[in-house]
């Protein structure tokens, strides 16, 4: 899979070169987005406050839902895109894609995390008796694995892009190295992801 991943992203510019001045990024996360972000993890609280299990459960199922797409997405379909683009081309992509993803992916990721757990504690099957107990475990060990995947690989990377692309002169090998990770760990977690679902619908035929 990471030789698939380094064919589809491509090599980046020669070592210490630097690149032509892209459009940066107006701020390091779409200012605009914040009060979107602040309405839906108030929303999440809101129903954890009041143990609302359809809102738990739409939480659940809509943040871990879009999770999976974009990381499938990202690291599968985007990858090839991107890596049949001239460098130019990529970081004018990236100047407008990952703002967005800084505050998008940390929103779906807890959006899941704190509705999936609460929601079990409703169900019951955090109880070491309950018939779902096992695949919960199997489940939070995935889903902790792609957790540090994604806030402590794969948000870091973004933000080095988008920090590297307010520079003066970005540096191309600096971004295109970082852009290969940011790919990378988004297949990793997408592929990762399967194993969720098959949990996840297991869980909920039982």
């Amino acid at each position: 899979m990471a030789q698939v991943m380094e064919q589809a992203v491509g090599p980046g510019p020669g070592p210490g070169q630097a690149i032509a001045r892209t459009v940066p990024p107006k701020s390091i996360v779409p200012l605009q987005g914040l009060p979107v972000v602040i309405a839906v993890i108030g929303g999440m609280i809101a129903a954890i406050a009041t143990n609302t299990q359809w809102a738990l459960d739409f939480y659940h199922v809509v943040g871990g839902g879009l999770w999976t797409a974009i990381d499938l997405f990202v690291g599968l379909l985007l990858g090839p895109i991107l890596g049949s683009l001239s460098i130019p081309a990529r970081l004018e992509f990236s100047a407008r894609f990952m703002p967005k993803m800084a505050l998008l992916m940390p929103t779906l990721v807890t959006m899941t995390l704190g509705a999936g757990w609460q929601l079990a504690r409703k169900l019951g099957n955090l109880a070491p008796g309950s018939v779902n107990h096992g695949w919960l475990v199997a489940s939070y060990i995935v889903v902790g694995v792609m957790t540090v995947i994604a806030l402590g690989v794969l948000e870091p990377a973004n933000l080095a892009v988008l920090f590297e692309l307010r520079k003066p002169r970005p540096n191309g090998e600096v971004i295109g190295r970082l852009m290969r990770r940011f790919i990378y760990t988004a297949g990793i977690t997408g592929a990762m992801q399967i194993a969720t679902l098959v949990i996840m619908t297991r869980v909920a035929t039982q």
